[in-house]
């Protein structure tokens, strides 16, 4: 962004009054935090630039290793879309929760092992590209390689959300997939589902959650609805805490947003629609005194704690 010698200086981050607004939010049961924390362009924002210097020079090994407990200074909770790509391993685990101040609260996207029914056409999946996934939907492999290992941290995890990518099988096949798997899950940790298929948005789909009493993860993504309408389908509400998860706007596409956003220093694309959106939400849960888990991505509007300080400002 460039600025002439007339215009006024850009408004200083307020970190201190953000992190202020979302411990008080967080008492009444609304979380706020972000998709992942390890953005250097949140430095001088988030992050203290001072604070990853080795000789002199600002270090990325350091920032990478110790950045997630100054997230926490700000953040409530934080998204950890890592655990996607792979079963981390409990040393993975311990060194994670060592890090993170005991204060911090997670939410986990399970592991693309358990929610993909054909690994994509991708070069990262190597000669499984385009291969039907026979851990689809295991529980036992689940319990087993995911949940046994993140047990001793149970507490700290407000939920584990089910992310299933757009998908050509026909919703009544897919609740038929889905249903027993839910109905294996041990009660010691919360779940929540995210589809990418709009039209799965339907009672078929909202039944199946409800009957275990898991929730609709209402995400904004290039191929759904806007938050607002998602919102407002009778049933959507399916659990007895919601999360929402802001990830791109209607429309655009993931490179896309990578393209235009990087570094991801401020925000460049506004989205009030959806601003408004979350502050309903927000009320929403606030007036049923429903815990709510409210998480942003950098790839929305371009700076999600800016965004997420729009969303907060009273």
């Amino acid at each position: 962004m460039n600025l002439s010698l007339f215009d006024p200086p850009a408004p200083a981050f307020n970190r201190t009054g953000l992190a202020s607004h979302l411990r008080d939010l967080a008492r009444q049961n609304i979380w706020i935090g972000t998709s992942s924390w390890k953005y250097e362009g949140w430095l001088d924002q988030i992050y203290t630039r001072e604070r990853y210097q080795t000789r002199g020079r600002f270090s990325h090994k350091r920032f990478e290793a110790e950045s997630l407990a100054e997230y926490a200074e700000t953040f409530p909770i934080v998204c950890g879309d890592f655990s996607f790509y792979q079963f981390p391993t409990s040393e993975f685990w311990r060194r994670l929760f060592a890090t993170a101040p005991p204060a911090l609260h997670f939410a986990l996207k399970v592991p693309e092992e358990v929610t993909a029914e054909v690994f994509p056409r991708h070069p990262r999946y190597g000669p499984r590209a385009g291969m039907a996934n026979e851990g689809f939907l295991n529980a036992d492999m689940f319990q087993t390689m995911f949940l046994e290992p993140l047990f001793p941290y149970r507490e700290r995890i407000a939920s584990l959300i089910f992310e299933f990518g757009a998908r050509s099988t026909p919703l009544r096949e897919f609740t038929r997939q889905l249903r027993p798997f839910l109905a294996r899950l041990p009660d010691q940790f919360r779940y929540a589902v995210e589809v990418r298929n709009r039209t799965y948005l339907d009672t078929a789909y909202f039944d199946c959650l409800g009957e275990r009493n898991i929730p609709h993860v209402f995400n904004a993504w290039t191929k759904m609805p806007p938050l607002r309408e998602q919102m407002a389908i009778p049933g959507a509400f399916t659990g007895n805490f919601t999360v929402a998860r802001v990830l791109l706007r209607e429309g655009r596409a993931y490179e896309q947003a990578v393209e235009t956003f990087s570094p991801y220093q401020e925000v460049q694309d506004p989205n009030p629609e959806a601003r408004d959106a979350l502050r309903s939400l927000i009320r929403r849960m606030r007036e049923e005194r429903r815990s709510a888990y409210i998480f942003v991505n950098n790839r929305f509007e371009g700076n999600a704690p800016q965004t997420i300080e729009a969303i907060t400002a009273e």
